[in-house]
């Protein structure tokens, strides 16, 4: 059982739509292919703007909107959510822009007013970009994006926002256009329900109107060759041809689904998660009800008890797989991962034999939990 918060389950039905002989790249079935991925994600992102696709790991997709919006010697503000967050400062820097960061103690989500409070000092607009992880995997905390644009609307700032939404995607609501973000950064491994391999960036206009004028060198993640290439549904280089099918298939489960009720399905099981881990008398580390993550929940173990000890209990005895602390948090958290291709079932058994692991590693808690998210999913079916 692969219950971290992602690479996720892939369902039999993507990896049967994947299970495809390659076929020419070049040719006509291919680009009927793309066509279809290329306007389906746009669904998925709730864009009527380009949607670049990138043989990437979410990380190509960070480095993608940096260098195709931002030149040398710029300012960045980013705000140090978890770990994600912090690993989006390391690149900026290493590719020669200013990170500036807003601390916190990675147990919440952006605060939309401090972002606002540091751009209302700016006044010659030298931040070019505000860039936010929308849902931070490391510690199960979810950034208001829609609070975060107003903020810098009422300040008046000209700053591009770039949203990380690699890990709430297809899980939670986001709306690209509507919301005013003018870079998202995904990848395929969560709730698009496919394997690693694929990135993703959703532009507005105003960003394409930025990379006419960044200096940041860039070939391979170039936004022009990719919009040239895909209007006849090309790419500018080999792509990953079969991924593509388990996306297009992918993009037809969540639409027959319906996003509403995915969003809803991932908030009902989110809610029994964390009842269960109340039950338990354990701390999420998120503090703020109002940040709480739809896709995972990470929980703080009682000082003493190794989080990865616990993990190592459950797998050698259930042969499940939790989430484990990164950076700061290694051996304090664990997380359960509850998106993508996830169900009542899967969570009673994830639950189960988080229970059950607690009992064998003598981790201080009460019983019971299991059963209160099961009667939560029965009332609230």
């Amino acid at each position: 059982m692969l219950q971290i918060p992602g690479p996720t389950n892939v369902p039999d039905r993507v990896l049967r739509a994947m299970d495809f002989p390659t076929i020419d790249h070049r040719g006509e079935e291919f680009f009927r292919l793309a066509k279809k991925c290329l306007s389906g994600i746009k669904d998925i992102f709730k864009t009527e703007s380009h949607v670049i696709i990138y043989p990437a790991s979410g990380t190509g997709a960070w480095e993608a909107a940096l260098v195709n919006t931002l030149s040398a010697g710029d300012t960045v503000l980013m705000v140090e959510t978890g770990h994600f967050a912090s690993l989006w400062v390391k690149l900026a820097k290493r590719l020669g822009i200013n990170a500036e960061l807003i601390e916190t103690n990675w147990r919440r989500g952006a605060d939309a007013e401090k972002i606002a409070e540091r751009l209302s000092q700016d006044h010659t607009d030298e931040i070019k970009a505000v860039c936010i992880v929308h849902n931070e995997t490391s510690t199960g905390a979810m950034s208001d994006i829609l609070k975060v644009r107003k903020c810098i609307d009422d300040v008046g700032h000209n700053a591009l926002l770039m949203v990380d939404t690699i890990s709430s995607l297809a899980s939670s609501d986001f709306c690209h256009d509507d919301w005013g973000v003018d870079v998202t950064v995904s990848g395929s491994q969560k709730g698009l329900m496919l394997p690693p391999g694929l990135s993703f960036n959703a532009v507005s206009k105003k960003a394409l109107g930025a990379s006419e004028g960044a200096n940041l060198p860039r070939s391979y993640w170039d936004w022009g060759e990719h919009i040239e290439s895909n209007s006849n549904g090309a790419f500018p280089y080999t792509p990953a041809t079969n991924l593509l099918f388990g996306l297009n298939e992918a993009i037809l489960m969540l639409k027959e689904e319906g996003l509403d009720k995915v969003f809803l399905r991932h908030k009902r099981h989110a809610e029994a998660t964390r009842l269960a881990v109340q039950t338990w008398g354990l701390e999420v580390l998120c503090e703020n009800k109002d940040d709480f993550s739809n896709t995972l929940t990470a929980v703080l173990l009682p000082d003493g008890h190794d989080a990865d000890t616990f993990r190592a209990v459950v797998l050698d005895n259930f042969n499940m797989s939790l989430g484990n602390g990164l950076s700061r948090l290694a051996g304090k958290v664990f997380r359960i991962g509850h998106l993508g291709d996830f169900n009542d079932l899967m969570l009673v058994a994830t639950l189960g034999g988080i229970e059950m692991g607690l009992s064998k590693s003598s981790v201080p808690h009460q019983v019971g939990g299991t059963q209160a998210a099961m009667q939560f999913l029965k009332q609230n079916s």
